[in-house]
C-alpha cells in the first residue's frame, strides 16, 4: 500500500478535522503519515470532541506549538501549516513516502508568519527549481492555469510565446492528453484584433507546441492542441463532450467553471514536478471550523484516491 504524506494544513481550520473524522477511510486508500505532533493533535482532537485513532501515524514537523484559535488568521498556525507542508515534501523527496497530500493553508497565515510563498505550488518550484503546474480538476474536467496568483492586470504581459509553448508541451507531457482546449484571454477571443490582439501570441503558441508533438497514434494527427477557443463558450455541454484538459489564461477564467461544475469534488495537482503533490480544492472554511458542521471529505478523499492511482507513484 502507498504511503502518503499528509501535510496538516492551518490547525484553525477544517483540515485537522477531515483528517481525524474520515481515518478509517483513508486508510483503506493508502497508508497515510500525518505530519502534526502529538500535542498539536490532541489539542485539536479535544476542541472537537473526537478521539484520536490508535493507528493514526505521525510524524513531527518540527515547528513550535501553539494554542489553536479556531477560525482565526494567526502567524502561529501560519509557521506550523508551514513546516508540516515542508516536512512532507522533504519525506517525499527522500523516497520515504510516494506522495504528499496538502490540506488547506491560509495564505494570510503564511504571510504574517512570514513564509515568503503565495502558497504550495510557488513554494514547490523553488524548492525543486522546477517550473511547477496548477492543475485543479476531477475525472469530468480538468483545468491547467497559466497564470496563477496573480493580479489581472498583470495576466496580458504575462503572455509570452516561449513560455507559453513551454507551459502547453510541459501540461501534454504530465497528463498524457490528446486533446486540450486552449483558452483566449480576450473576450470573442479577441474578435480577430477588434477585442485584443494577445490571441496572436496563444496562436503562435498552440502552433509550435503542436508541431513539436510526435505521436503517430494520436486520434488528431499530432495536434493535441486545439485554440484559442472562445472563453464564454468553451465550457458549454456540447464543448465539454470533446475535451476533458483545458488550459486557462489565468486563474478565474479557468475555476469559476470548472467550480460551478465540480466544487465538492475537484482536486489540486502540482504537475511537472519530482514528486507528486495532490491537495483539496477548498480552503481552511474559517466559518466552519470545529463547530460541529462535519466539512465534505470528497476532495479529500479523491486527492488521496488520485495520488494512489497515479503512475508517478
Amino acid at each position: 500500500m502507498k504511503r502518503i504524506a499528509i501535510s496538516i494544513g492551518d490547525l484553525n481550520g477544517i483540515g485537522v478535522e477531515l483528517a481525524l473524522r474520515h481515518h478509517e477511510t483513508v486508510k483503506t486508500l493508502c497508508d497515510p503519515l500525518y505530519l502534526i505532533d502529538r500535542e498539536m493533535l490532541e489539542q485539536a482532537a479535544g476542541i472537537l470532541g473526537v478521539d484520536v485513532p490508535g493507528d493514526f501515524t505521525l510524524a513531527s514537523p518540527g515547528a513550535e506549538p501553539f494554542t489553536i484559535r479556531p477560525g482565526t488568521v494567526d502567524a502561529e498556525a501560519g509557521a506550523y501549516s508551514f513546516a508540516s507542508f515542508k516536512s512532507a515534501v522533504e519525506l517525499c523527496a527522500a523516497s520515504e513516502a510516494d506522495a504528499v497530500c496538502t490540506l488547506p493553508i491560509h495564505k494570510k497565515a503564511w504571510e504574517e508568519a512570514g513564509i515568503p510563498y503565495k502558497g504550495h505550488t510557488d513554494a514547490l518550484r523553488d524548492f525543486f527549481g522546477r517550473e511547477a503546474i496548477m492543475m485543479l480538476g476531477c475525472p469530468g474536467m480538468y483545468v491547467g492555469l497559466y497564470t496563477e496568483h496573480i493580479p489581472l492586470k498583470e495576466v496580458p504581459g504575462a503572455l509570452d510565446e516561449e513560455s507559453l509553448t513551454r507551459f502547453l508541451l510541459d501540461f501534454h507531457r504530465e497528463t498524457g492528453a490528446e486533446e486540450i482546449a486552449v483558452l483566449g484571454l480576450n473576450p470573442h477571443a479577441g474578435d480577430h484584433g477588434v477585442l485584443g490582439d494577445e490571441e496572436t501570441i496563444i496562436e503562435a503558441a498552440i502552433d509550435a507546441a503542436n508541431r513539436s508533438i510526435q505521436n503517430p497514434k494520436s486520434k488528431i494527427q499530432n495536434r493535441p492542441f486545439t485554440g484559442p477557443l472562445v472563453p464564454d463558450t468553451a465550457f458549454t455541454p456540447a464543448v465539454r463532450r470533446r475535451y476533458r484538459y483545458y488550459v486557462a489564461m489565468y486563474h478565474d477564467q479557468g475555476l469559476i467553471p470548472l467550480k460551478a461544475l465540480h466544487f465538492d469534488e475537484s482536486i489540486n495537482v502540482s504537475l511537472n514536478l519530482p514528486i507528486l503533490r495532490t491537495s483539496v480544492d477548498h480552503g481552511t472554511a474559517y466559518d466552519i471550523a470545529y463547530r460541529g458542521k462535519s466539512p465534505n471529505p470528497t476532495s479529500y478523499l479523491n486527492a488521496l484516491a488520485y495520488a494512489v492511482d497515479s503512475p508517478k507513484t
